[in-house]
């Protein structure tokens, strides 16, 4: 998962797969389209993100093995391939932009602002109609600008309600809460019963924000943008999100003193370490839990009157440049990166979350990933930031900054704020 994205995942890290045609320094788009369809070679530059945290579990590894197979079926397509570490790629390919070095295809986290700059192909015209229809309908739908999809999921992720079953167990509680009300009575009886413990553990902080924020909002109603795609950070809906969020459970005492300020590595760090009793998660918090030897349970977000039928999904991408013009070529590589072989290799090997219907079917029936159920029962009704908005970064960076002072001072104030500050970047997007 992006690292942006994902920063739903602490191993996440990022590469690039530059694609570029073989001498692509000069000629038009056309010509190189000539050649290659002529027979002569052609390379593709292929940028792709790292998702390993150490040399031994580099993405390099994977997508060498990728490419190695590729080429023996395709002796005269050539892949030039470049993993970049997370922290750089962004900065990588916009050199690589501007001094006309543009990839082929690239792998990151993020696609809408290549869009505004038209430097993509439609996705329709880089992958095959069975490779397109086999991706999960919302993931493709969340790849879309202005209805016409240009990302292509690559990875995902989606977020599920953890909580520690000794702790509940200890406060004399039996049952995961489904409502608001049964998180703040659980909440009330752990702070009782169970000293030292966050009850819930709110991270509203800059690093996870914007997400955290969304969950509660869902449960409500809420969100960030209405059916017309139009920011509504202010909406009476969200204002009663937070209202509800400041009354019942930081002004009690019953998470953080602070919520603005911790951030999910935080809350993932106490729930871990058994200092947390619930809080919302992603993947990632399996293994941290595991290590931390916490008997905990994984199950859909509570909402204000029921469980969240669509929970916060997110996805890292998949895009291809129409610069070098090679269509046809990248549409051949990309069928064969999406084979299930090679998609399912690399979700189990960072225990990801698939994005093809035929990869989660295998994930979900072959007995492997038991522990991920709950999230593979939650994917396919994921909603997602408002990311096709080109805008999105800038309203993010703002609710990262301000959003969690909500819970703290007057909500309404707070979120019409925020609101003036995304109506602003929008118009100027």
């Amino acid at each position: 998962m992006n690292k942006k994205l994902l920063n739903l995942s602490a191993v996440c890290a990022v590469g690039m797969l530059a694609l570029t045609a073989c001498g692509s320094s000069g000629g038009s788009g056309s010509s190189k389209d000539d050649a290659g369809s002529k027979g002569g070679p052609v390379t593709l530059k292929l940028v792709a993100a790292d998702y390993g945290d150490t040399a031994a579990n580099s993405s390099q590894a994977y997508w060498g093995d990728v490419v190695k197979g590729f080429q023996t079926a395709n002796p005269n397509i050539k892949v030039d391939l470049q993993v970049v570490n997370w922290n750089d790629i962004d900065k990588q390919v916009k050199t690589m932009i501007q001094s006309g070095n543009v990839p082929d295809i690239l792998q990151t986290g993020g696609y809408a602002d290549k869009v505004t700059d038209k430097l993509l192909y439609p996705a329709s015209d880089v992958l095959s109609p069975a490779t397109q229809a086999n991706f999960i309908d919302t993931f493709a739908k969340a790849g879309q600008v202005s209805g016409t999809q240009y990302g292509i999921p690559f990875v995902s992720s989606a977020r599920a309600f953890f909580y520690n079953k000794a702790i509940f167990a200890q406060a004399g509680i039996t049952d995961a809460p489904k409502t608001w009300d049964d998180v703040k009575a659980d909440a009330a009886l752990i702070k009782a019963k169970v000293p030292g413990v966050t009850p819930y553990a709110l991270p509203l902080g800059p690093e996870e924000a914007q997400g955290e924020s969304m969950m509660w909002e869902l449960g409500n109603g809420g969100g960030y943008t209405d059916a017309s795609g139009k920011y509504t950070l202010n909406s009476q809906a969200d204002i009663d999100t937070f209202s509800w969020l400041k009354a019942n459970l930081v002004d009690p005492g019953l998470t953080y003193a602070n919520p603005a300020t911790t951030d999910r590595k935080t809350a993932f760090a106490d729930f871990a370490a058994g200092k947390a009793a619930m809080l919302n998660g992603h993947p990632s918090l399996i293994k941290k839990a595991t290590d931390g030897k916490v008997d905990y349970a994984a199950t859909a977000i509570p909402g204000k009157t029921g469980p969240l039928k669509n929970t916060l999904g997110v996805a890292d991408w998949m895009m291809a440049f129409n610069k070098n013009g090679h269509k046809d070529e990248i549409k051949k590589f990309l069928d064969f990166a999406y084979s299930k072989e090679n998609t399912l290799k690399f979700d189990e090997l960072y225990n990801l979350m698939p994005v093809t219907k035929d990869t989660l079917a295998e994930m979900n029936s072959n007995g492997k990933h038991k522990d991920l159920a709950p999230f593979f029962t939650l994917l396919p009704t994921a909603t997602f930031y408002p990311l096709g908005d080109t805008s999105w970064d800038a309203v993010s960076a703002e609710i990262k900054k301000s959003g969690g002072t909500a819970v703290s001072g007057d909500p309404a104030k707070v979120l019409g704020d925020l609101q003036k500050k995304a109506e602003a970047a929008a118009a100027d997007k």
